[in-house]
């Protein structure tokens, strides 16, 4: 998708998931580059509220995997993202800067949302 373009019902789809809400709230707030790893702990805490720690091993495994595989290439296919698979990095593009009071907006909407969304 081109990034001068995306659509509101794209925005909305995006923003459908919780974990994807939880990465996106944590990409605004950050403002910079962050790992896999990172937008791992902060789903743990916001969505699971636990620590990475104290999750079990698969259920971590089960999260891990869901961002890389299905969460973060959506993203990146709205062109919310660039996501480096193999270094497991994870960056907000323009086009989250164009969308940015969109997002907010969906995302306060959450009404199991804890703001603010930190790592």
């Amino acid at each position: 998708m081109s990034e001068s373009s995306i659509s509101y019902d794209s925005v909305v789809d995006v923003c459908r998931d919780r974990h994807r809400r939880i990465v996106l709230a944590v990409l605004a707030g950050e403002q910079r580059r962050l790992t896999v790893n990172d937008l791992t702990k902060a789903i743990a805490k916001h969505n699971h509220h636990v620590a990475v720690t104290e999750m079990a091993t698969e259920d971590l495994s089960g999260l891990q995997l869901s961002l890389h595989h299905l969460h973060l290439p959506k993203m990146e296919a709205a062109g919310l993202v660039d996501y480096d698979q193999e270094r497991g990095l994870v960056e907000p593009t323009e086009q989250f800067e164009r969308v940015r009071p969109q997002l907010s907006a969906l995302i306060d909407a959450d009404p199991d949302h804890e703001s603010p969304v930190e790592l």
